[in-house]
């Protein structure tokens, strides 16, 4: 818990003390003190150096704990183990924070590490909070505390605002201040948050929510770390009116090592974060100027009901790019109707017949925009309003855009995007909350990310009692179930599993074909190889004794190979299941944001095709049936041109089921692939699965 005293020293400290301050103005230490005094820092400055006695005019200390006076924020700008000593003497001055801004940490490897927890041990003890380390500071420009070496801040007079940013890149704090400087938008509260070794995006954030001049909550991330604490603070955010707007790289995560099992193959990190996203609030954009553009679609402004939009343009060409760039989306351009032509023919323009209301060169007049905007403001079926704008917008804003201001006060938002390059018309809609856009992808993807934003996803409680599934597996001795084993837990969790029988040699192997009558299915059984087709472990469509026999030696010569004991050596037997279609249904632990539950094509091909659906886990029955209808391979079994359904209410139950299995912490992965989905009311049927634990 983060205190009012600390959010002061922390935010607006009334002193600072600069560990490393030079006086070679080029140098990196030497910026802080200059952005201090350059943005008007009304406190008390005390550069430290035990080579000089003074620095650009204040009298410089050749030890922190010289300084007579009380500090309540250290920047730290040494390397190596002078951080130590800045550190301790920190801790022994009772100073609340410090930002460090080295290097060289965990992110540069196992010594490196050891330096970043000798220095947050040290800090803990001496209740110091530290940003960083590599963290290129704090921009508080809403209260003048530059606080930052970040080499941007050259730039004069920087505007204030009540965008916020956090980012776990130092330098994109600088590309976002100069992206703003350009387009007349202003800023609150910029941090670089470097290695998060203790102050975390989450904690910074939830200290913005009752910071009034802050209205929206912008991150760019790296990776995610503390992942509930990010979630907390995206509801409050939400509750108390602001959004959260994050960029994330890492789109590539699925090229790293992920867990072994298929789920994990195909429920990269990155899919695993935009389901996280979802599920707190939080709106994602994948264009990085998209950042400071579409926070004003969200300002003051209610959530979508449908996905409905108008386009109003004097450029048809500008229109149909917006147009395009919304390809492969389920958002409607409504017909504007009769009604949108004749409002527009009193002023001598007659309307092209299509759904992109194109004014033409005509429509620059102010009086022309007022009424076809106002038109489409005040129509009920019509959730967002898109402005384009040509040319005129470079030489007379006045007419282009200034008709446009007046909408700044509808709960319904409007989106403008300006076609030519016209710096004047950007600021002047941005200096009055309008939403506008320089590409007509950004102004797309804003579009989007409005008319999909929803409110965070309340909690689901883990309603399942699967203690007995816990208890089974504490000092399970292997990391990975066996699929017997596996099969066992999917079936005590109420999900109907095949039957299956375990044998261990010939006899066995023919006795139990013949209860379960051919065709039938046999498996290496093991503990160590998850995925046995790769290992050629599983023979499938044995019809007759004598192929049995065929199918049971050369399984016995591959579990040889192998090297498994003979007092080991066990196969499983199955009746060979056939249905309308295979899926793959999986739980786990995301290294980022926890527990989730995934759903797409089974068998082989679910690693070939991107087809799935994710959701954090668990999840409530309303949520499993939208994960079914999102996964393309389930449409032909849900009564698609009179093809035979499956029951997708038992899949839903299934997926709810193992999405459950949060509330066992022993697991990591669970995985049923595949997932036999057969026709009415037969339900399914799990034929194959393993669990790995944690």
């Amino acid at each position: 818990m983060i205190d009012n005293n600390f959010t002061q020293s922390f935010l607006n400290p009334r002193s600072v003390a600069i560990v490393g301050a030079s006086s070679n103005p080029q140098k990196t230490g030497a910026r802080v003190q200059r952005f201090l005094v350059s943005h008007g820092y009304k406190g008390k400055i005390y550069p430290v150096n035990p080579n000089r006695e003074e620095i650009f005019g204040f009298k410089c200390y050749s030890k922190l704990t010289n300084i007579p006076q009380k500090i309540d924020h250290v920047f730290i700008a040494v390397d190596g183990n002078k951080i130590i000593d800045a550190v301790r003497d920190a801790v022994s001055m009772n100073i609340k924070c410090a930002t460090i801004l080295s290097g060289g940490f965990s992110e540069s490897g196992s010594e490196g590490l050891n330096l970043e927890k000798q220095i947050l041990h040290i800090a803990r003890e001496g209740n110091l909070r530290i940003l960083g380390p590599n963290s290129i500071g704090i921009i508080n420009i809403s209260d003048s505390v530059v606080l930052s070496a970040n080499a941007m801040l050259d730039l004069p007079n920087l505007k204030k605002g009540g965008l916020s940013v956090i980012s776990q890149s130092g330098s994109l704090i600088g590309a976002l201040l100069a992206h703003g400087h350009s387009r007349g938008i202003g800023f609150s509260k910029l941090f670089s948050v470097g290695n998060e070794s203790d102050l975390t995006v989450g904690e910074i954030g939830k200290m913005l929510i009752d910071d009034n001049d802050t209205h929206t909550i912008i991150l760019f991330l790296e990776t995610l770390r503390n992942s509930e604490e990010v979630s907390e603070m995206a509801r409050l955010a939400y509750a108390s009116g602001k959004s959260v707007i994050t960029y994330k790289l890492g789109k590539s995560d699925l090229g790293k090592e992920l867990a072994k099992s298929h789920t994990g193959a195909i429920a990269g990190s990155d899919e695993a974060f935009n389901a996280f996203v979802k599920y707190n609030g939080i709106k994602r954009v994948e264009i990085f100027e998209s950042l400071i553009e579409i926070p004003n679609l969200f300002k003051n402004k209610i959530l979508p009901v449908g996905k409905r939009i108008a386009i109003v343009t004097t450029t048809g060409g500008g229109g149909a790019m917006v147009v395009e760039s919304l390809s492969g989306t389920d958002i409607e351009v409504i017909d504007p109707s009769s009604l949108i032509s004749k409002l527009i023919e009193k002023h001598n323009i007659n309307l092209n017949q299509n759904k992109v209301v194109d004014l033409t060169i005509a429509g620059t007049k102010p009086e022309v925009v007022s009424d076809a905007i106002k038109y489409f403001m005040d129509n009920n079926n019509c959730d967002l309003v898109v402005m384009v704008v040509g040319s005129s917008a470079k030489f007379r804003p006045d007419q282009a855009v200034e008709p446009l201001i007046k909408f700044r006060k509808y709960e319904k938002p409007l989106a403008v995007y300006i076609t030519p390059d016209a710096p004047e018309a950007l600021k002047l809609l941005h200096q009055h909350d309008i939403a506008c856009f320089r590409t007509p992808e950004s102004c797309a993807e804003g579009i989007r990310a409005y008319l999909n934003a929803k409110a965070p996803k309340i909690n689901i409680e883990k309603t399942y009692n699967f203690k007995g599934v816990s208890d089974k597996l504490k000092g399970y001795p292997h990391k990975n179930l066996s699929e017997k084993n596996s099969l066992e837990i999917f079936k005590e969790i109420g999900i109907n599993t095949v039957h299956f029988e375990i044998f261990s040699n010939e006899e066995q192997a023919k006795h139990f074909a013949s209860i379960l009558g051919f065709p039938v299915a046999i498996k290496i059984l093991s503990n160590d190889f998850l995925h046995k087709t790769e290992i050629g472990g599983v023979e499938l469509n044995i019809n007759s004794m004598e192929s049995l026999i065929s199918s049971y030696q050369k399984l016995s010569k591959i579990s040889n190979d192998l090297n498994i004991k003979e007092n080991e050596k066990k196969f499983l037997m199955q009746k060979m299941e056939k249905g309308l279609t295979e899926i793959i249904l999986g739980y786990r632990i995301d290294e980022l944001v926890g527990p989730i539950v995934m759903i797409g094509s089974g068998g082989v091909m679910s690693e070939i095709f991107d087809d799935k659906s994710i959701r954090i886990a668990p999840v409530e029955m309303s949520d499993a049936m939208e994960m079914i209808k999102e996964v393309k391979s389930l449409i032909s079994v849900q009564g698609f041109r009179g093809l035979p359904k499956g029951d997708m209410k038992v899949l839903a139950q299934a997926i709810v089921q193992i999405s459950q299995l949060a509330s066992v912490r022993e697991i990591k992965d669970a995985e049923i692939n595949p997932i036999i989905i057969k026709e009415g009311q037969e339900g399914l049927v799990a034929v194959d699965g393993l669990i790995t634990l944690n």
